[in-house]
């Protein structure tokens, strides 16, 4: 197990190398720049424009920009953002924490009703429960997740509030003036968390309903019902575990199409977070900003990945890793 780590671990580097490489080029391959709103000022003159570029760096060929930019990236340091120029780790790390926790819960509300879903609809197999089930998954992953989060805001923030129903708020992490209590940061936070935790549940659900099919028919469950067992033991104790398993690796793996479907989801409900400030560097072109946001998320899914596999490696003593 520990070489397998080790190895995984020594070819991280040249993967995120690699990425940041992809993404820095695509960047400047867009038109623009970032002080194009600044052309457009009369009072600025044409040398002031150049000292600000020689400021920021951005006069110069782009790959002494992106040699300049991995070297800093080596002394731990992001660089500085060509909008608020502040430094991009500490933006970043402002933002973190709000992502985190939308993350977070929008994975424990996928978990806390794909997994009871999921095996019920497997016990209760070809029953109208089924049938809805199997229809709910389906639709959660046809669904949009920016147009769901749309008709949740028109129906349930804007609609109710107009018929004089509860409403829920359309945007941010608390009301503002005199808010940020726990009752109203959940309040903002059931939205955006079904919004982002839906298309999840909606893929685990049919993936532990057609493991469960798979495991209840296998011999030792009816090796277990043959014993004289009771059926809550045989599901609990011998299908369940089993069933379960692959799921680490699911969940390891869906954490970074967590964080991804997060820049949607923080631009339609005006969630503060490193997904939203992503977005708004791409559209200032931020090009330091957005490679650190990139390069922030990138290492998350690496060792998003990795973990998974270590995970899955404890949970099952059979899985070896040469």
């Amino acid at each position: 197990m520990g070489g397998y780590i080790l190895r995984r671990l020594l070819g991280v580097p040249p993967l995120i190398l690699g990425i940041t490489l992809v993404t820095f080029v695509l960047i400047h391959l867009t038109p623009g720049s970032p002080i194009d709103n600044l052309v457009l000022n009369p009072e600025i003159k044409p040398e002031d424009l150049e000292s600000i570029k020689r400021t920021l760096g951005i006069d110069r060929p782009l790959h002494e920009q992106y040699l300049g930019w991995v070297g800093q990236l080596l002394q731990g340091d992001l660089g500085i953002s060509l909008k608020t120029y502040q430094p991009v780790h500490k933006q970043i790390f402002e933002r973190l924490p709000n992502t985190l926790l939308l993350t977070s819960c929008s994975l424990l509300f996928a978990l806390a009703l794909a997994v009871p879903l999921g095996v019920l609809a497997a016990l209760k197999r070809n029953s109208i429960f089924d049938y809805l089930a199997t229809t709910t998954a389906t639709l959660g992953q046809a669904i949009p997740e920016f147009w769901l989060g749309l008709m949740l805001i028109i129906i349930f923030a804007v609609q109710f509030k107009a018929w004089g129903l509860p409403s829920l708020p359309s945007g941010g992490t608390q009301t503002l003036p005199g808010g940020g209590d726990l009752l109203d940061r959940v309040r903002h936070l059931i939205l955006p968390v079904f919004v982002l935790g839906f298309g999840q549940l909606a893929g685990w659900l049919r993936f532990i309903r057609s493991q469960m099919l798979e495991v209840i028919h296998q011999d030792y469950v009816r090796t277990a019902r043959a014993k004289g067992l009771g059926e809550r033991v045989v599901i609990m104790g011998h299908a369940f575990r089993n069933a379960m398993l692959p799921l680490i690796t699911i969940v390891g793996l869906a954490l970074p199409s967590l964080f991804g479907g997060a820049v949607v989801i923080e631009a339609i409900f005006g969630w503060p977070g490193i997904g939203s400030l992503a977005l708004d560097a791409a559209g200032n072109r931020d090009y330091t900003m957005v490679m650190g946001t990139v390069l922030f998320i990138s290492i998350i899914t690496v060792l998003s990945n990795l973990l998974a596999d270590v995970l899955y490696g404890i949970a099952d003593p059979r899985v070896t890793y040469s």
